[in-house]
């Protein structure tokens, strides 16, 4: 048994998947590196093989038919025998130092018998292309340094988020959750980051500039023209996560309240994509996504809508909608998300 598996899904990645296997060959035979082919059309599989001959005992390969991000990391976490896992995009890349302390802090808990659930670590926003980096720490909103749980957590930001890029979750969770996400379908990353949250009861944060997360590719998922163009899909994850807990069945109130605000961000999100668009019918998605959550759960809709800025983001006239785009592109510009 591996002590982490690390998971890159690649489609079509010839270009680039190197450098992302590279970084996370440093974890060296502690780690186990899965690389999964999820149909490619070119050299992917290829190169994936090459890496597999050269470290037989790190490095292994699962092609399969093309079925989206989602599937490719589902069939990460079914093949997975590290006791703690983590997806790493073939665009992407960890940092070698930081990944040699996770390792080290991993084994450390498991030589302490220590049942530790996810582990926290920061993630950058890299665009070389304009020479610019932003950092997402946690240090204001969770504890650092120590093993703590969801009562000692602090306020999130709404650019504090827990995404893919920040966790490593305990393998056990992912299966005893059940996680499956859907195919053929973008952003189920926050189906990933959002369902296994009240599984999640003791974790650790290691303040360290852990993931490289690459922005700038013209045909990348978190481009705004093609988030627009494939705005049906997020709204598909915006309800499935708006359906794959009942909320107000949270008892531990820092974690419902955390769970709610990263809700309001997908609403928040698929709002001013849809209003950005100009189309008629897309605001009429909107208005139907919205009363979606409404109809799922009453007492969600009027906090997200009166205390996380869900009102503002249902106006109907111009000039509200002049607001909504507004401020979706200062957030943009502050923190560089696309």
């Amino acid at each position: 048994m591996k002590l982490l598996t690390i998971t890159i899904p690649c489609y079509n990645s010839q270009e680039y998947m190197s450098h992302a296997i590279e970084s996370a060959l440093v974890g060296g035979e502690e780690i186990e590196l899965i690389i999964v082919d999820d149909g490619s059309k070119d050299d992917t599989l290829k190169i994936a093989k090459e890496y597999e001959e050269k470290y037989p005992s790190i490095v292994r390969v699962i092609h399969k038919e093309n079925g989206g991000h989602g599937s490719a990391v589902n069939t990460g976490i079914a093949n997975a025998t590290g006791l703690y896992f983590k997806v790493l995009d073939s665009d992407d890349w960890l940092d070698a130092t930081s990944l040699q302390k996770i390792v080290k802090f991993l084994q450390e808990v498991v030589m302490d018998s220590v049942s530790l659930d996810m582990l926290i670590s920061n993630y950058v926003y890299e665009k070389p292309s304009i020479h610019k980096r932003k950092v997402i720490k946690y240090t204001s909103a969770i504890p650092s340094g120590r093993f703590f749980t969801w009562n000692d957590a602090k306020h999130f930001k709404m650019s504090q988020n827990l995404l893919m890029h920040s966790i490593i979750y305990r393998t056990k969770i992912l299966r005893d959750c059940h996680l499956h996400l859907p195919e053929h379908t973008f952003y189920v990353d926050n189906l990933y980051a959002y369902t296994p949250l009240p599984l999640i009861k003791k974790m650790y944060y290691l303040d360290l500039d852990f993931y490289r997360y690459y922005i700038g590719r013209e045909d990348q998922s978190v481009n705004e023209t093609i988030m627009t163009n494939r705005i049906d899909q997020q709204i598909k994850v915006t309800k499935l996560v708006i359906d794959s807990h009942n909320l107000s069945n949270i008892r531990n109130r820092k974690l419902r309240d955390y769970m709610i605000k990263y809700l309001a961000m997908l609403m928040i999100v698929s709002s001013a994509l849809l209003v950005n668009s100009g189309l008629p019918e897309n605001l009429e998605k909107r208005d139907e996504l919205w009363a979606y959550l409404k109809n799922r759960n009453k007492s969600v809709y009027r906090i997200i809508t009166h205390r996380k800025l869900g009102y503002p983001l249902q106006f109907k006239k111009k000039f509200g909608q002049k607001i909504i785009i507004w401020g979706y592109h200062f957030y943009n510009r502050v923190y560089g998300f696309n």
